[in-house]
């Protein structure tokens, strides 16, 4: 469970997973590289870095996002980074919380991925009232992006061996 302190009351949490087919190692080097998220998040329409930093703890970067008519940007820190195996973030904008992407070697060519959020929508979103509605939305939106993730990483696992 990732903690959210922006919030006083239930939030729901979101947890979405997949295994991916190719090491931890080739898993890490697309996550790593956030730029490259707008590449597998349907959701992430663009990322705009503030500052020079990309990668690490204290990274900060505003994340076009948009889902359905919904469009909105999320200021998003790194606030926490082990390499090859967890990167954690702060969502600070209309919707706020924290999340964590988590890699777990399984076998030498087998790798899960965990994505685990914990959300605060406004007011006007229908706050506490809407989050069960927006969490299965979100679930369903995550799942399509690991999805993709592990696609566009297989995909490039088997060209390389293939060549």
């Amino acid at each position: 469970m990732v903690e959210n302190k922006n919030y006083y009351g239930v939030v729901p949490d979101i947890s979405v997973e997949t295994i991916i087919e190719a090491p931890l190692e080739e898993v890490w080097e697309f996550v790593e590289d956030i730029q490259s998220h707008v590449n597998w998040m349907d959701d992430a329409v663009s990322i705009d870095f503030v500052g020079a930093r990309q990668q690490g703890v204290g990274t900060t970067f505003d994340c076009e996002t948009q889902i359905g008519p919904f469009k909105l940007t999320d200021r998003i820190e790194i606030t926490e980074w082990v390499e090859r195996k967890t990167i954690g973030v702060s969502h600070k904008g209309l919707v706020s919380g924290s999340g964590r992407f988590t890699l777990l070697q399984l076998a030498p060519k087998r790798t899960t991925f965990t994505w685990e959020e914990s959300l605060v929508f406004p007011f006007w979103m229908g706050g506490p009232l809407r989050n069960p509605i927006g969490k299965r939305i979100l679930e369903s939106v995550w799942k399509q992006n690991l999805k993709n993730l592990k696609d566009l990483i297989e995909n490039s696992s088997s060209s390389s061996s293939a060549s």
